[in-house]
């Protein structure tokens, strides 16, 4: 056998059952393997097979799908793809061509093979971990590095292999032995649930308003086993985007999902907790907030983490930091009882009941409102749906802040590289792991335009795909940008500023795959219908207004000192009424004594000076 051949029958034993590819004359002996041994999936652009792999993994348990590229530009196309999956901790392996072993440059020289361009070099920042093969290795030391992309804290894998190796004879049985190498050693720091779950317990010993704030390290299928457990804890519970399928809308321990472009009442349930548990979730800047000095700021935090560098990066302030496994610890805390909190779960949920389309929007006559189409969709998907709201802009914004989650739905989103054009091909990921189910991608038209050459690999497939375009000219949140700090000196935001956009109804003509424009009142339409029910691809353009407001959202404000900050995570713009806040705020607005004081001090100061009034 060739060596290529006893690599993918190792990966189909290890539960790999899809590749994604595009073909390539320095990967042919791998392709040629996959040929009968797999579903081969072929994309346009490898970017596409990327972002698809990881999402197809993310979507499911049961099966794996991996990526075969060749070399030179098959590598450097791929690299977003790579840095997607390595800032969203997810598994996504890579097996790259490259030219024959003997071809490989070296000494100082830029190339010597055809196409040769040193791939491990390129990726190796952005990869959990990458070996070149130049001759067959043994089966342990393979798997070793397959695996090591789903240990401790997921990242991508890159194998690459030469040409004359992938195509080198072999004796599979002589490559049965060998010892694994160890790639990933845990932390010294690393304890287990158990543990876990008592340190956790003896912090928020005397909490009387506590939250669990769920992220992306909590798999779905443990959520789902301590759910029962969860509910007699009556813990409030708070998920992150990455975990935002964890939850049903409607749980009643569920009190949103908060985040900097998150929701307003969510936010303010987390600044007036006394104890925030964050499980499975790095905490970085955009689930706390740029001003994250005050995060929590009524609360200890307790982070538990699978990478100590993240419990030390020194933002925001952690109480209590706890290496750990989040699966092995939300299962161990389920065990434990914890004193009632019943009065604060009925103020969180109220405080999280806060509108998601703020009154302050506007939205000009002849456009749909972001907000309001997010909501009739939320109110039309089923909880088999698969729902993929792009990565990046107000069409993502929008979706993440109003988006009313069903139990048992499947939401994935990649927010860490926040690349444009993510949406269609993690969609065709999501699609083609749930075949059964109908998935819907909501993606702006800026996006959309930089990966919808793979419209090709959608109808090739006849997946289940309803895609919604906001078609707002351009990219919104970079008009947005330019407005608010070069008033509104555009450039390259816009088709009046130099942006081309195709007809979209054309464009999808050209496909074979049906498109309408939808109006207000969309939902009652009866094309719609028809599109939205019948299985298969369909595609709906959404008129969103160029300048739509997006609130609520944070701003920044001037220090006492001249200079500028982030308001923190719960002071979203614009303000709430006063008698809102006084009903929402209950522990963050000051008491009358704190007031006269305030007012006495204000008194007192002399004429000119700067005070600072929260």
């Amino acid at each position: 056998m060739k060596y290529a051949e006893v690599v993918v029958d190792w990966l189909k034993e290890m539960g790999y059952t899809h590749c994604f590819f595009v073909a390539g004359g320095n990967c042919m002996h791998l392709l040629d393997a996959v040929r009968s041994r797999m579903t081969c999936i072929p994309v346009v652009h490898e970017v596409a097979g990327g972002i698809a792999a990881e999402y197809f993994n993310e979507a499911q348990d049961e099966h794996r799908a991996f990526v075969v590229i060749t070399a030179g530009p098959g590598v450097t196309n791929i690299v977003t793809a790579i840095g997607g999956a390595y800032l969203e901790s997810r598994e996504l392996l890579i097996l790259g061509g490259q030219v024959k072993s003997s071809d490989l440059a070296d000494g100082g020289l830029r190339q010597r093979g055809i196409q040769e361009i040193c791939g491990i070099d390129i990726v190796d920042a952005i990869c959990k971990t990458t070996a070149q093969v130049t001759a067959p290795i043994p089966r342990a030391e393979f798997e070793a590095l397959v695996e090591s992309g789903r240990t401790g804290r997921p990242g991508p894998v890159f194998i690459e292999m030469c040409l004359d190796a992938q195509g080198a004879p072999v004796d599979p049985v002589a490559l049965d032995g060998g010892v694994p190498p160890v790639l990933d050693p845990p932390s010294p720091r690393h304890v287990d649930g158990e543990e876990a779950a008592r340190v956790i317990a003896a912090a928020m010993e005397g909490s009387e308003r506590p939250v669990i704030l769920i992220g992306g390290g909590v798999s779905r299928a443990t959520v789902r086993a301590v759910r029962p457990a969860l509910r007699e804890m009556g813990i409030p519970l708070q998920v992150t985007w990455n975990a935002a399928d964890r939850l049903g809308a409607d749980d009643p321990l569920y009190v949103g999902r908060p985040n900097t472009w998150g929701q307003r009442g969510a936010n303010l349930v987390l600044a007036q907790a006394d104890c925030i548990v964050a499980l499975g979730s790095r905490l970085g800047l955009q689930q706390t907030g740029f001003n994250w000095q005050e995060f929590a700021p009524l609360g200890r935090v307790v982070q538990v983490d699978i990478d100590p560098a993240e419990l030390d990066k020194g933002h925001p302030v952690v109480d209590v930091a706890i290496v750990a496994d989040a699966d092995d610890t939300l299962r161990a805390l389920s065990t434990r009882r914890f004193a009632d909190c019943a009065e604060w779960l009925a103020f969180a949920r109220e405080v999280a009941a806060l509108p998601l389309d703020d009154p302050a929007n506007e939205t000009a006559p002849g456009y749909i409102s972001p907000y309001s189409f997010v909501a009739d969709l939320s109110a039309l998907c089923t909880p088999d749906d698969v729902v993929i709201p792009c990565s990046s802009g107000g069409a993502n914004s929008v979706m993440m802040q109003a988006l009313i989650q069903k139990e048992g739905q499947i939401i994935i989103t990649d927010k860490g590289l926040a690349s444009m054009g993510y949406g269609l091909s993690g969609a065709i990921g999501a699609a083609l792991a749930w075949p059964a189910r109908r998935t819907i991608l909501v993606e702006g038209d800026g996006g959309f335009a930089q990966n919808l050459q793979e419209l090709a690999t959608v109808r090739v497939n006849d997946l289940d795909l309803k895609v919604f375009i906001f078609a707002n000219e351009g990219y919104a949140s970079i008009r947005s940008t330019q407005r608010n700090y070069f008033d509104g000196a555009y450039l390259g935001c816009d088709t009046g500023t130099g942006l081309g956009f195709p007809d979209w109804a054309g464009l999808f003509q050209a496909f074979g795959i049906p498109c309408l424009e939808l109006s207000e009142g969309w939902t009652g339409n009866a094309e719609f219908g028809r599109l939205w029910g019948t299985p298969g691809p369909a595609a709906f353009v959404v008129p969103v207004d160029p300048e739509q407001t997006y609130f609520p959202k944070i701003s920044s404000r001037v220090r006492a000192d001249g200079g500028m900050e982030s308001n923190p995570l719960h002071d979203m713009s614009p303000p709430l009424a006063p008698e809102v806040q006084a009903r929402v705020m209950r522990y963050l607005l000051p008491s009358d004594a704190e007031v006269d004081s305030h007012q006495a001090q204000v008194s007192s100061d002399p004429p000119g000076a700067s005070v600072r009034t929260v």
